[in-house]
């Protein structure tokens, strides 16, 4: 010993310094959580009030209409090149909708095209093989059947589409990407436009564009007002990656209920023809040329109301040129600017109605009435 006093601390008040502050700790520790084992943790959730009206209203849309819409997957008949065996692959799939009590089936053309075989699911899944009955390419409609022997699934509602109006609340029913029976919601965004068909070989008019989702495997679906009645067919997205990109495309109910009716009846639609022959592209070099809208009448079947109407076609000069004849500007008063249009404006009427046209024939405009027949 040197008579110095230690100035370390002795160890039992280390001791006790250490379990007062794991004391306090672990009690802290107590009032935030419950050991394993101890009663559950009850968190009180703010009850959600009663639903909105309009939330109410699409809920009770879809569960009324989901019912008579359809899945629809198509097969191909394949040949192995080897053992020559044929084989039936799965094609692709999309949507479809009941017309009526009888088993018909309503969907896109373009679903149907090229394929050996269909399959048709109904919403309470059960599965039948379908029959095609007719399709029209230029409408872009195809009519399939199925035996249901029992629990026929409804049709739908038929709706108008002269009186839609930009704005109007729409809904889609569907199966995009085979994800089967969902609704989307939009407005009815644009009316009366006009897209190329798939095959790129016409041109579908009149068509309703909305901002509703549409997506691959949604074609051959309804669109319907917020009655749920039907309003359009779902056929087309404009997106350059193939997605829903903001703008979709629905075939009119108007025109669905013109070409319906005889796809079931005959297995085809006879256009209302006017008995003259004309081309697209020829004609947009000949209107170019004297700067008129309009389809120039190239030649008139022998017979057909164009003849009995007095409708002159164009002539072949002496030196190989095209001498015009009469250039259609109009139907019933409404403008036409190339053979779409007029097919189009024609296709608004009744095989028998009688159209008034608006002629161009030698630097003037005439008035002629002509009666419709059933073209090809």
């Amino acid at each position: 010993m040197n008579g110095r006093r230690s100035s370390r601390l002795p160890f039992w008040l280390i001791a006790a310094a250490i379990l007062v502050g794991l004391y306090f700790w672990w009690g802290g520790s107590l009032r935030d959580a419950r050991p394993t084992g101890g009663p559950p943790v009850v968190r009180v959730v703010e009850a959600r009030g009663d639903l909105a009206a309009d939330e109410k209203a699409n809920i009770q849309l879809f569960e009324t209409t989901k019912v008579s819409v359809v899945f629809i997957s198509t097969t191909a008949r394949v040949r192995n090149p080897f053992s020559r065996d044929v084989t039936n692959i799965p094609r692709g799939a999309g949507s479809g909708f009941m017309w009526d009590d009888k088993g018909h089936v309503v969907t896109n053309n373009h679903v149907i095209a090229g394929a050996s075989g269909a399959r048709v699911r109904l919403n309470d899944g059960r599965d039948y093989a379908a029959s095609l009955i007719g399709t029209s390419p230029a409408h872009d409609i195809a009519v399939l059947r199925i035996s249901v022997p029992d629990k026929q699934p409804p049709a739908l509602l038929i709706g108008t589409s002269a009186d839609l109006k930009v704005g109007q609340k729409v809904f889609a029913i569907g199966n995009p990407f085979g994800l089967d029976w969902s609704l989307t919601t939009g407005v009815v965004s644009a009316l009366n436009r006009s897209l190329p068909t798939e095959d790129g070989r016409g041109t579908i008019e009149q068509l309703i564009q909305t901002d509703a989702a549409i997506n691959p495997g949604n074609s051959g679906g309804p669109l319907l007002d917020s009655a749920g009645r039907l309003i359009g067919i779902n056929t087309l997205i404009f997106s350059p990656s193939g997605a829903y990109a903001g703008v979709g495309f629905a075939v009119p109910v108007d025109t669905v209920n013109r070409v319906v009716p005889q796809l079931i009846a005959s297995g085809k639609y006879a256009r209302p023809a006017l008995g003259i022959e004309a081309d697209e592209e020829l004609n947009r070099m000949l209107m170019s040329r004297i700067g008129v809208k309009g389809v120039a009448v190239l030649k008139v079947a022998q017979g057909s109301p164009a003849a009995a109407a007095g409708l002159r076609p164009a002539q072949v000069s002496q030196d190989g040129g095209i001498v015009l004849g009469d250039v259609i500007t109009a139907v019933d008063d409404k403008p036409v600017d190339g053979v779409p249009r007029l097919l189009a404006r024609l296709d608004e009427r009744k095989v028998g109605d009688t159209v008034q046209l608006t002629v161009r024939r030698e630097g003037k405009d005439l008035k002629v009435a002509v009666k419709l027949w059933a073209g090809a």
